[in-house]
């Protein structure tokens, strides 16, 4: 890493301003998902029951553990642990290699490839993945027992009025996710080959 240090600093001024203009912003990107996740975290493990919730609270934890709809809740959230934190975070690794070690610069059509794989990406993988975990959580409920503070309803009453309703919206955001990595990809490669 030392060296590497070494040569960015001995880059001419005019490249070392420009050396992650866009690998910033996917970081930038990676740190706002992750502090949503730390948020969705927080939620899931419950800290509510600390303190004795209300009684029209219904425990995360309790839907994960349920199985049936709780499996989205717990799909959605390590998917975008994995997909909106981390692989935000290791996409700035690709445009600092173009901009940083290779010193090209996005302009033009480059440039608005960038902009749609950071923007379709971002909103595509939170949008769904939220949606996928919102969904799992109110069809985890649904499923406990009227007992218990849940809905008591049936895994087809849940399929038809929850999950089924959410399958086209997560699809539609899960395309625009990919759509953005699609571009972004074309884009570096377009950049990469230029001189």
């Amino acid at each position: 890493m030392g060296g590497l240090y070494s040569k960015l600093r001995g880059l001419p001024s005019n490249m070392q301003s420009v050396q992650g203009k866009w690998a910033g912003r996917f970081i930038w990107a990676a740190v706002i998902q992750g502090l949503l996740a730390v948020v969705a975290t927080l939620l899931i493990i419950d800290p509510l029951s600390i303190f004795g919730a209300s009684s029209g609270y219904f425990s995360p934890a309790k839907v994960i553990a349920g199985n049936g709809a709780g499996t989205w809740l717990f799909t959605g959230y390590i998917s975008y642990l994995v997909v909106g934190v981390v692989a935000m975070a290791v996409t700035a690794i690709f445009y600092f290699y173009i901009e940083g070690i290779q010193g090209k610069v996005y302009k033009g059509a480059t440039n608005v490839l960038a902009w749609a794989h950071l923007v379709f990406m971002n909103v595509g993988v939170a949008g769904s993945m939220f949606l996928m975990m919102w969904g799992g959580y109110v069809g985890g409920w649904a499923s406990a027992a009227s007992s218990g503070g849940g809905g008591g309803e049936t895994a087809l009453q849940i399929h038809e009025t929850i999950l089924g309703q959410l399958t086209y919206p997560i699809g539609a955001l899960i395309a625009l996710a990919a759509l953005g990595a699609i571009l972004g990809g074309l884009g570096y490669i377009v950049r990469s080959r230029q001189n």
